[in-house]
């Protein structure tokens, strides 16, 4: 593959977690594939993948599991 951003080839597929919202209506999207270049170190989501991150934020009773996460607070 090429890099979008760069031009040049190598880049790789990264599988990421991704959360929207907070509280009760926090969403953790798992698996979400991430394009990474290690010649410019960009990375970044593929119109594709948006698309359906939007199909599945909007649609996300067809798509959820619950289950329970261990949450940490930085402060």
């Amino acid at each position: 593959m090429v890099c979008d951003i760069c031009g040049k080839e190598g880049v790789r597929i990264r599988r990421v977690s991704r959360s929207y919202g907070k509280g009760n209506k926090l969403l953790i999207i798992e698996n979400v594939p991430v394009v990474s270049c290690s010649h410019c170190g960009e990375s970044y989501l593929t119109a594709e993948t948006l698309h359906e991150l939007e199909h599945i934020k909007l649609h996300r009773k067809n798509f959820t599991v619950k289950r329970e996460v261990a949450v940490a607070d930085f402060t």
